[in-house]
């Protein structure tokens, strides 16, 4: 497993905006989704390529394309919603599919209540995400879901990380599966909620609000 933290001031500035408390949730959506969109462009330094011969209007030259099958962004509901437009703004020809996966609160194991994604997801590269990597459960379901169906590559893309989650992922899949964790800032620890420290909240009631 390889993690990856985004080092850039304007991610720095931004993710030190949504940790405020008195960020209100329109402003929250809208950094949120400038930030994922820079952690995007971190995320698919290795998506899948290939080269094409195309003409401009002065000669005929080598481009680039996706390769095909195209890449599959998985947010995870309901706050991975809120990072789907920031994605997509920099993917726009990749398809999306869901997956509901709830915390329980007293067990901390995450609950499938959701999913709406392809069957075979053979030879996929496919883009997990979920603003908090807390204790890890939520995403090791994920990934594990993903690689039942054949993805090949799956990277993770979260607002923060707390080290127990990392280590989390790490011990469940790390060493059977192909996974980049890519993020903003990895955070001191988890509190005795299984809330990260410092943190940023609720990342689903800040950007929807509590319902």
């Amino acid at each position: 497993m390889r993690v990856h933290v985004a080092d850039h001031p304007l991610v720095a500035h931004k993710l030190t905006v949504l940790r405020q408390t008195s960020t209100p949730s329109p402003v929250f959506r809208q950094l949120t989704e400038e930030l994922v969109t820079l952690l995007a462009y971190e995320a698919t330094r290795e998506i899948a390529v290939e080269r094409v011969e195309i003409d401009t209007p002065v000669a005929r030259t080598l481009g680039t394309h996706l390769t095909h099958p195209r890449p599959m962004v998985v947010p995870i509901l309901r706050a991975g919603l809120g990072m789907l437009e920031g994605m997509t703004r920099l993917l726009p020809t990749a398809e999306v599919g869901f997956l509901g996966l709830q915390r329980n609160e007293e067990t901390l194991e995450a609950i499938t209540y959701a999913n709406r994604l392809p069957d075979d997801l053979a030879g996929r590269q496919c883009y997990v995400l979920d603003p908090m990597l807390a204790t890890g459960g939520t995403l090791v379901a994920a990934i594990q879901y993903l690689i039942e169906r054949g993805a090949r590559h799956v990277t993770c893309i979260t607002l923060l990380c707390a080290p127990e989650g990392l280590a989390t992922v790490e011990a469940a899949v790390g060493h059977h599966a192909d996974v980049t964790i890519v993020t903003a800032a990895v955070d001191e620890r988890l509190n005795d909620k299984g809330y990260i420290v410092p943190g940023l909240g609720d990342a689903g009631d800040r950007l929807y609000g509590v319902v």
